[in-house]
């Protein structure tokens, strides 16, 4: 069964009274009037907004029922219950105890949650978490549409506040785990720094069984006090270059990705990435050794590696007029994954090595030092130049130094002739930045005109 239940079904996992046909099976679920599809059915969240305001506009545009906290006068099958969100949260977690399957993998992290999850689930053969659904209202939305019979399932899980990976794990509580990494991210929403998101984090490991096991890179400081905390129960497995899971034989092949090989227990093997940059050799080699902890040959663990391709605003590399590449990795931003990013670049061919950034946000009141901070590890990685847009825009271009511009906002940096507009076809371009800051706008911009 690839879609969700019945109304009649829903209500008997979730509660509530069934106004209207139930025997109505919904396509999916949607909570987004934006990107709702005929025959979805619609949720109306009581958040920031009221969507029980924008119900009208989903059914003109082919909802095909409603879950509401109370009656509204349309034509189509309602499910009413107290609380929308708990009724959605309940749906998708009564979803994945029926039909789990033999294995479930969660994935956290500071930076590379998506594509480390896109790594381990083409490693196990997995269904995946599609998108960015990862938070307390997408991962139950996706999982209502979780097939039966399958061998495994990747689930990422984000968050920007104490409790929410733990309120996931409620959801779907995970056999195996991975963490990326515990940077920075978020830092403002928690008082004790660091420490306060390597425990926000390690709600993931916290809820794992004691016969599970979770990844972690073996040189991340915050990782191993997770892995000593009394509540960390299940097995922690470091992985790194002299450890027993980790990868040797590491090498850039630029246009065409990356290899290395990926250790192991029981032995070795090959893996040739179509990734590019030396931060996904570490998701890969997270991302295997979890799967070959989890049960999965290592060739066929090593084969799934393979077929990862990257991800739109996720690494994914264009082709320009002149000879020159733009690098799309406009999703989001943090420090470390800046710098990895940057590195990429200067493994391509081309012209001059110019990052096009929006602002890191959610840094709390050390934004501005690391931003500073991520100016001068690009002045040493080489690139020649950086423009900057944002909050703290100022901050990175003086940590970079000359050959650095700061604009308040996209529109300034693309009016100005120094600007967008002074980058040519032969450049080597990294596209970067906060979701906040769109800089989705930069890479439709510059393709526009530099494109082939």
């Amino acid at each position: 069964m690839m879609g969700v239940w019945s109304l009649r079904q829903a209500q008997a996992a979730v509660g509530g009274e069934l106004l209207g046909d139930g025997e109505l099976q919904p396509a999916a679920l949607s909570m987004d009037t934006r990107t709702i599809r005929p025959g979805d059915c619609f949720v109306a969240i009581r958040g920031q907004r009221d969507a029980h305001a924008f119900a009208a506009e989903a059914v003109a545009k082919g909802a095909a029922a409603l879950l509401v906290d109370h009656g509204l006068p349309f034509e189509v099958p309602q499910l009413v219950v107290p609380d929308t969100l708990a009724a959605l949260q309940r749906w998708g977690q009564a979803r994945l105890q029926a039909f789990r399957p033999r294995v479930v993998l969660a994935v956290t992290g500071s930076v590379g949650k998506t594509s480390t999850k896109e790594l381990l689930a083409d490693a196990t053969g997995g269904w995946r978490t599609p998108g960015n659904r990862n938070n307390t209202f997408g991962l139950p939305e996706a999982l209502a549409t979780l097939p039966e019979g399958l061998d495994s399932v990747v689930l990422e899980m984000g968050m920007s506040t104490p409790g929410e990976i733990r309120r996931l794990t409620e959801i779907a509580p995970p056999d195996f785990g991975l963490v990326t990494n515990i940077g920075s991210v978020h830092m403002e929403y928690f008082a004790d720094g660091q420490q306060g998101i390597a425990r926000a984090k390690g709600e993931l490991v916290e809820g794992l069984p004691p016969s599970g096991a979770w990844v972690h890179l073996a040189d991340d400081p915050w990782c191993r006090w997770v892995a000593i905390q009394p509540w960390a129960r299940a097995r922690a497995v470091a992985v790194g270059p002299k450890a027993a899971y980790g990868w040797e034989d590491e090498a850039s092949h630029g246009l065409h990705g990356e290899s290395f090989v990926l250790r192991h227990p029981g032995g070795k093997v090959p893996v040739r990435l179509r990734l590019r940059g030396a931060h996904h050799v570490r998701n890969a080699a997270l991302a295997g050794s979890l799967a070959i902890l989890a049960g999965f040959e290592p060739q066929s663990v090593a084969a799934g590696l393979e077929l990862a391709e990257p991800l739109a605003g996720r690494g994914r590399l264009h082709a320009l007029g002149g000879g020159g590449w733009l690098l799309d990795e406009s999703y989001n931003a943090v420090m470390e994954s800046v710098l990895a990013c940057a590195a990429t670049l200067l493994t391509l061919d081309g012209g001059e090595t110019v990052a096009v950034l929006g602002c890191m946000r959610e840094l709390g009141p050390d934004s501005a030092s690391l931003h500073r901070q991520t100016g001068e590890g690009l002045r040493s990685l080489g690139l020649d130049r950086v423009m900057v847009y944002g909050d703290d825009a100022g901050a990175l271009a003086a940590g970079f130094g000359s050959g650095a511009s700061a604009y308040p906002g996209f529109e300034a940096m693309r009016d100005d002739p120094a600007g967008l507009d002074s980058l040519r076809g032969d450049a080597r371009i990294l596209v970067k930045g906060s979701l906040y800051w769109k800089c989705s706008r930069v890479v439709d911009w510059l393709l526009e005109r530099l494109g082939p």
